[in-house]
C-alpha cells in the first residue's frame, strides 16, 4: 500500500472520532489528569527520600506526605481504570456507528446485490475487520496525544531541577517515533494483505462447506481439502509475518528507552562520584534531582513505548479500513427511502413494463428489453430453464435491481418510489425462508396485530399446525440463528404463514413448495392459490403440471419473454412451453 493511500484511510479512520467523540475527549482528560499525578507521585516520593537520606528527618514528621503518596497511587490507579473504561466505550461505540453503515448499505443494495460475494467475506467485514479497530480508537488514538502531553508536562517538571537531565531525555525522545513509524509501514501493508487473504478464506471455506455434497458426488473432496491445507498455511506465515513486524517494533522501543534511562542514571552517578559538576543551576546536583529524575524517566518513556505497543493497532486498522473504504466506495449509492412521497394504492396494483432491461449492481445487463402487463388481480406463472432470468425479473419487482427501460405501478415508475413504501404493499415467499424474529409467533406476525382466529387460520392453512404440537413451547417457541431446530420445509410453512397475514396487494412467489414433501406442498399450494385470488400474483416455478388453473402462463428464455398466454393456448402451439411439457413427460416415462 503506498503513503497516500494510507494518509487517505487514516484521514478516514480520523473521521470516524465523532461516533465516540464523548468518551475520546474523557480519555484525554484522564490522560492529563493521571500525568499531572505521576509528576506529583514522583515529587513526593523524592522528597521523602531526601528527607530521609540526606536531611534525616524522623518518619513521624513526614505522615502526611506518606499519606498524600498513598493517595496519589490510588488515585493514578483510579484514574487508569476510568480511561480504559472510557476507551472501551468509545471504541464500542465507533465499531457499533461502523456497522450500522455497513448493515445500512447493504439493506439498501438488497440481497440481489449481496449474493455477489461468499456470505464468509460479509462476515470478516463485519466481524473481523471492523472488530480490529477497537484497539486504535479505544487506546492507539487517545495515546497519540498523551505521548505529546506527558512527556512535555515531565520535561517541565525536571528542567528547572536539572536542565541536562531534561536534555538527554529531550535529545533521545524523538529515536523512537521515528524508528517505529520505520517498522510500522511494514506493519501496516503486511497486515493489508493478510486482511485480503483471511476474506478470501472465509469466503472460499464457506462455499466449499455449502458445496461438500457436491465435491463428494465428483470425487473433489480430496483435492479441496489440499487447497484448504494450502491456503491456511498460506494465511498462517502471513499472521506470522505481522507478529514479527510487532515484536521488532516492541524490540526497538524497548532499545532506545533503556539506553536513554541507563544515560540518565550514568550522568547522576558520575555527578554524585564529582566527575560531572554540570546540569544544576546552583547548589550542585542533589539527590532530590536525581531520585525525580530516574523516577520520572521511565514514565517520560511509558507514553511513548505505549504508542508503540499499539501501534500495531493501528496496522490492524488501516487494513481493515482498506477494506470497509473499498466496500462503500464499490457498492453503489441507492436512493434512500426517505427521498421521496410516500407512495400508497387504493386500487390493485397493474403492472406494465416496456422495454424493460434488467441491471446488475454494475450496470450489466441481466436480460433483454422486457415487455409485459400484469393486470390486476390476475394470477400469472413464470416458467423457464434455470439462468433463464426468472430471479432477475422478480428481483426488479422486489427492488432490489435497478433497471433501464419503464416498469410502471398504476402509472407510477417503480423507481421513483421510496423502495420501503411499495415494498409495503407485496407479499414474498421464497426459495430459502428467512425468520429473522425471536420466536415463531414473531416471524409469523412481524409486527401485525391479528385476531386468534385469523392467525388459527393461516397456520391451517400454510400446515404449520401439523408440527405445531412438537414443538416445546409452540407458538412462543425461540428459534435460533437460521431457524435452528426447524426443517427448511417447515421454515418453508412459516414463511407461507407469514405471507397469507399480510395485507399485500402483489404476492411474489418464487418455488413456494421447494424443500417441502409432495403432501404438504399440496396443501401449501392450495392456500397459495386461495389467496392468489385476491391479489395480483406472479409465481416462478419449475412445476409444470398444474398450470392449466393458472390464469396466465409467461414463458422466459435467455432472458427474455418469448411466450405469454393461458395454457390452452401455449399448449397446443409449438413453443418453449410445448417443449418443456414433451420433455418432463419423457423424464416420467
Amino acid at each position: 500500500m503506498n503513503k497516500s493511500r494510507q494518509q487517505e484511510l487514516l484521514r478516514w479512520l480520523r473521521q470516524q472520532r465523532h461516533h465516540g467523540a464523548r468518551s475520546l475527549r474523557l480519555v484525554s482528560l484522564l490522560g492529563f489528569a493521571s500525568a499531572l499525578v505521576i509528576i506529583a507521585q514522583a515529587w513526593l516520593l523524592a522528597t521523602l527520600l531526601q528527607a530521609l537520606i540526606i536531611a534525616h528527618q524522623p518518619r513521624t514528621e513526614l505522615l502526611s506526605q506518606f499519606a498524600l503518596l498513598l493517595l496519589c497511587f490510588v488515585l493514578r490507579a483510579a484514574l487508569n481504570y476510568g480511561r480504559e473504561m472510557a476507551g472501551q466505550r468509545a471504541g464500542m461505540a465507533i465499531r457499533r456507528a461502523l456497522r450500522q453503515q455497513v448493515l445500512d448499505r447493504l439493506n439498501t443494495l438488497g440481497p440481489a446485490w449481496i449474493q455477489g460475494k461468499p456470505a464468509g467475506s460479509w462476515a470478516t467485514l463485519l466481524l473481523e475487520q471492523i472488530e480490529e479497530m477497537q484497539e486504535y480508537y479505544a487506546r492507539y488514538l487517545p495515546q497519540m496525544s498523551l505521548a505529546v502531553f506527558i512527556p512535555c508536562a515531565i520535561l517541565v517538571a525536571i528542567f528547572p531541577i536539572n536542565w541536562a537531565a531534561g536534555l538527554i531525555l529531550l535529545v533521545t525522545a524523538p529515536l523512537i517515533p521515528l524508528f517505529m513509524a520505520m517498522v510500522g509501514m511494514g506493519a501496516a501493508d503486511a497486515n493489508r494483505r493478510n486482511f485480503l487473504a483471511l476474506a478470501r478464506l472465509s469466503g472460499d471455506f464457506y462455499d466449499r462447506l455449502r458445496g461438500r455434497e457436491t465435491l463428494r458426488l465428483f470425487d473433489r473432496a480430496s483435492a479441496e481439502q489440499q487447497a484448504i491445507t494450502r491456503s491456511t498455511t498460506d494465511f498462517r506465515q502471513r499472521t506470522m509475518e505481522v507478529l514479527r513486524l510487532a515484536f521488532l517494533s516492541s524490540a526497538v522501543l524497548e532499545f532506545f528507552a533503556s539506553l536513554a534511562i541507563a544515560v540518565v542514571a550514568v550522568y547522576f552517578g558520575f555527578s554524585y562520584l564529582g566527575e560531572l559538576n554540570f546540569g544544576h543551576y546552583h547548589g550542585g546536583v542533589t539527590l532530590f534531582a536525581g531520585f525525580l529524575a530516574l523516577i520520572l524517566a521511565p514514565e517520560f518513556f511509558q507514553p511513548l513505548r505505549d504508542l508503540g505497543t499499539f501501534y500495531h493497532a493501528k496496522a490492524q486498522a488501516v487494513g481493515g479500513a482498506d477494506a470497509l473504504d473499498r466496500f462503500l466506495q464499490e457498492s453503489p449509492e441507492v436512493q434512500s427511502d426517505e427521498s421521496g412521497e410516500p407512495f400508497t394504492f387504493s386500487a390493485p396494483l397493474q403492472l406494465t413494463a416496456q422495454d424493460l432491461v434488467v441491471m446488475t449492481a454494475k450496470g450489466e445487463s441481466l436480460s433483454q428489453p422486457l415487455s409485459f402487463n400484469l393486470s390486476a388481480g390476475k394470477r400469472v406463472a413464470l416458467v423457464g430453464q434455470s439462468g433463464a432470468g426468472k430471479t432477475a425479473l422478480m428481483n426488479v419487482l422486489l427492488g432490489f435491481l435497478p433497471y433501464h427501460g419503464s416498469l410502471k405501478i398504476n402509472g407510477h415508475e417503480l423507481r421513483d418510489m421510496p423502495r420501503s413504501d411499495w415494498q409495503h404493499h407485496l407479499a414474498w415467499v421464497g426459495q430459502n425462508p428467512h425468520l429473522p424474529a425471536a420466536t415463531l409467533r414473531d416471524n409469523v406476525l412481524m409486527g401485525r396485530t391479528v385476531s386468534e382466529a385469523e392467525l388459527e387460520n393461516a397456520l391451517n392453512q400454510a400446515g404449520v399446525t401439523e408440527f405445531l404440537p412438537r414443538l416445546p413451547q409452540g407458538l412462543d417457541t425461540t428459534l435460533g440463528d437460521g431457524a435452528t431446530g426447524l426443517s427448511v420445509g417447515q421454515a418453508q410453512r412459516i414463511a407461507v404463514a407469514r405471507a397469507l397475514l399480510k395485507p399485500a396487494q402483489l404476492l411474489l412467489l418464487d418455488e413456494p413448495g421447494s424443500g417441502l414433501d409432495s403432501q404438504s406442498e399440496q396443501r401449501v399450494m392450495s392456500a397459495l392459490k386461495q389467496a392468489a385470488t385476491r391479489q395480483t400474483t406472479l409465481m416462478i416455478t419449475h412445476q409444470l403440471s398444474d398450470l392449466a388453473s393458472w390464469d396466465e402462463i409467461w414463458v422466459m428464455q435467455n432472458g427474455q419473454l418469448v411466450q405469454q398466454g393461458d395454457w390452452q393456448q401455449l399448449h397446443q402451439q409449438e413453443g418453449p412451453l410445448r417443449e418443456m411439457v414433451q420433455h418432463r413427460q419423457r423424464e416420467i416415462a
